[in-house]
């Protein structure tokens, strides 16, 4: 007797291959695992995605679809909720901090997003050019921190200050002053934690996107030796 072939959907595939990306990171993700985790073999997921490159476009797709933006506010507040929520779920997800800026062929939820984004820019005042430089430097502040807040040697919702004592005992502190001196400054700060920096950063960008836009600008004019 046959056995019964087990039916499987394109969402039920992208489900798994998150999961073991989650699991595994990026690397670790290959057709004949995610087979073996569906309980399928690795040329029945051919019917649901072209290759390993259409599967990460799908995924990445998935990712921006969980991400918050708000439209029915004020474009500070929409652009704040997004910051953190897409801090949320690169937290979920650290292999999409790869992905999220490489593809080439972007899913609907990742075009929508985008097209979100600037929406609520431009319908707030902010010229063409004011929005891509908003977006520009919001996405290299979020993501950037984002990888950074991963590569640290501990866990960012506790304070570091421990390990930041144990690497400056290691040097001779005078030679280093100023790290002794912010070392020092936060060892008496029990309620610090590498978390709060995210929202001091954001809401220097926020308070400059502000102005510019309260004073129209600037537009951007490449330097000379840019250009050269």
């Amino acid at each position: 007797m046959a056995e019964k072939r087990i039916r499987i959907t394109r969402d039920q595939v992208l489900a798994a291959a998150i999961g073991l990306a989650d699991t595994d990171g990026i690397e670790g993700l290959t057709m004949r695992k995610l087979g073996r985790a569906i309980g399928v073999e690795a040329m029945s997921l051919y019917h649901h995605v072209a290759n390993k490159d259409r599967l990460l476009d799908a995924m990445t797709d998935l990712v921006f679809a969980e991400i918050d933006l708000p439209t029915d506010t004020d474009w500070r507040t929409c652009m704040r909720t997004r910051a953190y929520s897409v801090r949320a779920v690169m937290g979920r997800h650290p292999w999409a901090l790869r992905l999220v800026g490489s593809r080439t062929s972007p899913g609907l939820a990742t075009v929508a997003h985008h097209d979100a984004v600037l929406g609520v820019l431009r319908r707030d005042g902010f010229s063409v050019a004011l929005a891509a430089h908003a977006f520009s430097v919001l996405d290299a502040f979020i993501y950037g921190f984002a990888v950074q807040e991963q590569s640290l040697p501990f866990d960012t919702e506790e304070p570091p200050t421990e390990l930041a004592q144990e690497i400056l005992s290691q040097f001779p502190t005078d030679q280093f002053p100023h790290l002794a001196e912010m070392t020092a400054r936060y060892l008496e700060d029990n309620e610090y934690n590498y978390a709060q920096e995210f929202t001091y950063g954001l809401d220097l960008i926020l308070d400059g996107l502000e102005r510019a836009l309260a004073v129209g600008g600037p537009t951007y004019t490449p330097e000379r030796g840019a250009r050269e």
